[in-house]
């Protein structure tokens, strides 16, 4: 973002046009925004890490920013109250006791006294209060919707049939690059019947799994319990949730998401072959970046062919 819109001011700003921009648009269709006046009542918080970044945030008038930039921590958070920190009522009666009610005047007390009165809580307010946690934003990554599908040549309305049919998905769905690393912790079940009806069962796992006869067993139930009103055409298995696994299982994750690009590259490849020998020409580009500082979008990047 620095380089499209230069230093903080101009990034929080353009932040603030955008949130302004959205309330408008939303408000003009005729739907009701979710962010109730956002340009009066969202507050912006800039600086490094999350507990900074919301102290500012909370200091910053009604559509305001608060910046607070790199190194200038220590002396923005001393004189924010011990409010900020989110302790428990004994902790707080505690140091109040001790006469302290800034974040400043706890951080200017030795480490060492506060870890002996509070134990590692106690390291850790001290820590915040000193402007020395820095606790990055990490996006949680899930993979996408894993689906599995079978059409029975002939309309099945036999249980046993559906239910092996409905195991024999599961196994598939768990198969698949994607799910590697990852626990399922959501399943579905969709069926096209005949005449153009449907039927869809679903589960939530207490504990999430990635062994095939506990994700099967609520749906044997479910099938058992409330089975298709006809017969199914269509029956599909969808995984829809996920749960991190062991690091062991991140691990292989990693790996077969590289599979995984590796056989979309092969697949691009071939259709751009078949797209050369058809047209004579590719019509497929890369996007690159040329100038990220300039302003004007259609300057910042350029396309290139896509070479094989």
């Amino acid at each position: 973002m620095e380089g499209l819109y230069g230093e903080p001011e101009g990034i929080v700003e353009e932040m603030q046009l955008r949130i302004e921009d959205c309330g408008l648009r939303i408000e003009n269709t005729g739907v009701e925004s979710a962010i109730d006046n956002p340009q009066s009542a969202i507050r912006v918080g800039w600086g490094l890490g999350k507990f900074v970044s919301w102290v500012a945030a909370s200091r910053a008038k009604p559509g305001g920013a608060v910046i607070v930039r790199p190194g200038e921590e220590g002396r923005f958070l001393s004189s924010q109250p011990l409010a900020v920190l989110s302790l428990d009522p004994d902790t707080y009666r505690r140091l109040r006791q001790l006469g302290l009610a800034t974040l400043g005047q706890l951080a200017a007390l030795p480490q060492e006294a506060v870890v002996s009165q509070f134990g590692a809580a106690g390291r850790r307010i001290w820590r915040l209060a000193a402007g020395e946690v820095v606790e990055q934003v990490m996006g949680r990554e899930a993979p996408e919707p894993i689906v599995a599908a079978i059409a029975f040549f002939a309309p099945v309305a036999d249980r046993p049939m559906l239910a092996h049919a409905l195991d024999r998905l599961v196994e598939r769905a768990l198969k698949h690059p994607r799910r590697i690393g990852w626990r399922v912790q959501v399943v579905r079940v969709r069926a096209e019947l005949e005449h153009g009806a449907s039927w869809m069962i679903a589960a939530t796992l207490k504990d999430p799994t990635a062994d095939r006869d506990r994700i099967a067993a609520p749906l044997r139930t479910r099938l058992e319990q409330a089975p298709p009103a006809g017969a199914v055409e269509r029956l599909t298995v969808e995984f829809t949730a996920f749960a991190p696994g062991t690091a062991e299982l991140q691990l292989f994750a990693r790996d077969a998401s590289a599979a995984a690009r590796a056989g979309r590259r092969r697949a691009l490849r071939t259709a751009l072959q078949e797209i050369q020998l058809r047209l004579k020409r590719t019509l497929l580009y890369h996007i690159i970046e040329v100038q990220p500082w300039s302003r004007l979008p259609e300057r910042r990047y350029a396309l290139i062919d896509f070479e094989t």
